[in-house]
């Protein structure tokens, strides 16, 4: 080890880093989209046992449940680490979440289609940041470029140029065009 190096990476160095990483792409949709995926997948296949009783929330729609939940996950996930498809997974998910009220047990019991939902509408809605100004642009103050002529907003004819006569206005008649 160098004497310039700190040893080991502590909690504070990774924690900005996933600031930084969580920063930059629409986290939050990502989170909801993939949490509102799990319960669709979920309730259609779990078994719930109350003492000796077991009650089983399967339906005839299991592998559709099974399928709109995996693709909730894979649009979270793509979210994260596609930013740029943002708005595609964004609509993709809230038309899954739609989807999944008549086929996943009214969209996991709502809490998937909630999740799912919201998560989409984060994803369309979110937009980049604007990368930080370098340093140099804040010592030196912005000043527009100086005008020829101070006062006049309005171009003047070149040296040795007739300003009224141009190859569109040959037979003008004090300003005023012929029709025929």
């Amino acid at each position: 080890m160098s004497a310039e190096s700190t040893g080991s990476r502590g909690f504070t160095y990774w924690r900005s880093r996933f600031r930084a990483w969580r920063g930059s792409r629409p986290f939050w949709a990502g989170l909801f989209t993939l949490l509102g995926g799990l319960p669709i997948a979920y309730f259609p296949y779990a078994q719930l046992h109350l003492g000796n009783l077991t009650l089983a929330m399967s339906t005839t729609a299991g592998a559709g449940s099974l399928i709109i939940g995996v693709l909730l996950v894979t649009l979270g996930l793509t979210m994260w680490f596609h930013s740029i498809v943002r708005v595609f997974a964004g609509v993709a998910a809230i038309l899954l979440a739609l989807v999944s009220i008549p086929v996943s047990n009214i969209g996991g019991f709502l809490l998937g289609f909630l999740l799912a939902l919201l998560g989409g509408a984060l994803s369309i809605s979110w937009v980049p940041g604007k990368p930080p100004r370098p340093a140099a642009d804040y010592d030196i103050p912005h000043q527009a470029p100086e005008p020829d002529r101070a006062g006049d907003p309005f171009p003047v004819p070149r040296d040795g140029e007739d300003p009224n006569v141009t190859e569109t206005t040959a037979q003008a008649n004090g300003g005023r065009n012929s029709a025929g």
